[in-house]
């Protein structure tokens, strides 16, 4: 298990990280919710990596007119922020349930790292990518490759990214995506990107941790 930890002149922190495999999206909300509940001071961070059977995911400022047509795929209300967006099989999912108090991060700031950790991942692959001040995500030749999405209660996150690895995109086509109509989607897949999902999971969250240790005094340890 590969982690961070702070140094010595701080409480010892480890960003503990897990692999999930395919998890109901309704089980794996109410258990970044259980889990951000029960937290103390001392509780380490974490990072979960799943996929999610199809489903449409609508925020909390999500408008009902970004759903274009019904399907078969469910549509749930979250609690993250943004608009609509689909998530299936082939889509890598990146939950960080992190402690920002502690971590003397700030939303925005934390954003930034997120999509800087997809920038630098797709640029290992000679993949130019880019962030966007008016629209959370990364895209790529103005087609977007992943999502981002958070929830803060109490001074801590849940939701995270979802970056489309090999997937059926055809579900998007019934939506706005994040409420931006004709908005262009695409995965790794098409630009040319080999690697199976989880070797790009895992450089993932090799990407954060690195980004989250931008700035402090943190050290990272693989277990």
């Amino acid at each position: 298990m590969k982690s961070v930890r702070l140094g010595p002149e701080r409480a010892p922190l480890a960003i503990k990280t897990r692999s999930l495999g395919t998890v109901n999206y309704l089980v794996a909300w109410r258990a970044m919710k259980d889990f951000t509940a029960s937290r103390t001071d001392h509780t380490p961070d974490e990072i979960w990596l799943l996929q999610h059977p199809p489903v449409y995911t609508q925020g909390i400022a999500g408008r009902s007119e970004h759903l274009l047509c019904q399907n078969e795929i469910p549509v749930i209300k979250t609690d993250r922020g943004g608009q609509i967006t689909f998530h299936g099989p082939g889509q890598q999912i990146v939950y960080l349930l992190l402690d920002l108090r502690r971590l003397k991060l700030g939303v925005r700031e934390l954003v930034r790292k997120m999509e800087g950790a997809v920038i630098d991942l797709l640029r290992e692959y000679r993949v130019d990518a880019e962030g966007r001040v008016d629209a959370p995500g990364v895209y790529v030749n103005n087609a977007k490759i992943a999502s981002l999405g958070l929830k803060i209660k109490n001074g801590c996150c849940y939701h995270g990214i979802a970056l489309n690895v090999n997937m059926d995109l055809r579900p998007f086509s019934a939506i706005n995506p994040c409420g931006y109509a004709g908005l262009r989607i695409t995965q790794t897949k098409d630009l040319g990107i080999d690697d199976e999902m989880e070797v790009l999971g895992q450089k993932m969250i090799e990407k954060l941790q690195i980004k989250l240790a931008e700035g402090g005094n943190i050290q990272r340890h693989d277990h």
